[in-house]
Parts: C-alpha cells; structure tokens; sequence
C-alpha cells in the first residue's frame, strides 16, 4: 500500500538527458543530476515535506547513495521484466539539501519562484 500522508509526496519519475562530457561532482556524478536532486528537496522543503517516495532501479538506488541522498528501501528489490525496482523513502530536509549542494558543488538554491511580482529564493 502506498503511503498517504501529506508530509509524504510521490516522485513517480525523473530523468536527464545529458551528453557523457557533462563537468562532474563528487563521485561521479553529473552536475545536472545535483541540481535535479537539489530542486526536488528544495521543493520538498518549500511544500513542508518530510519525505519523497518513489519506485526506482538498483542503479538509480546507487546514485542517489553516492549524491548523499540515500534511498530508505520499504522492501527489497522485486523483479520487473529485466528491471530489478525497489521503493523506498528519500529523506526531505536541511541537512539533505546541504548535501547534495556541497557534493554537487552548488552553492545556492536552484529553484526560484515568483511571488507578488518578485522572483524569491525558496530556501526553506
């Protein structure tokens, strides 16, 4: 049964199509892929979340392990077709997003909104 809690939002996709030469951070890892983890937490954050659940690959499950941002598994990996997927937990907080920023070498949010005709950092 999927979670129902509205600290508890569902990430049910994500992907970047970059070119192999795309500059790195820590471990490997393009900066997009940073940034895309950056702009999920800060959006997280933004909406009061506590945590993002999604079902994803064994690969995807080592990346976000290596970005600093661990996959909390709800159960172990089922087969899929040829796809090893498991669900799990991606914690949503400050000490998240430091993280991934610092690992990805971002120094600042990614995510902007408009509000009352003025562009203000999300942060928080």
């Amino acid at each position: 049964m999927a979670p129902d809690h509205p600290s508890i939002w569902e990430s049910s996709r994500f992907a970047l199509d970059i070119p192999s030469s795309t500059p790195k951070g820590a471990g490997g890892i393009a900066i997009a892929t940073y940034e895309l983890f950056a702009g999920m937490i800060e959006l997280g954050l933004s909406r009061h979340l506590s945590h993002i659940v999604t079902v994803t690959d064994l690969r995807m499950e080592r990346i976000l392990r290596r970005a600093g941002w661990p996959l909390e598994r709800i159960r172990e990996p089922q087969t899929i077709g040829v796809t090893r997927a498991l669900a799990g937990y991606l914690e949503v907080s400050p000490q998240m997003l430091h993280v991934v920023r610092q690992n990805g070498g971002i120094g600042g949010p990614v995510l902007w909104a408009p509000v009352l005709g003025m562009w203000h950092e999300i942060t928080r």
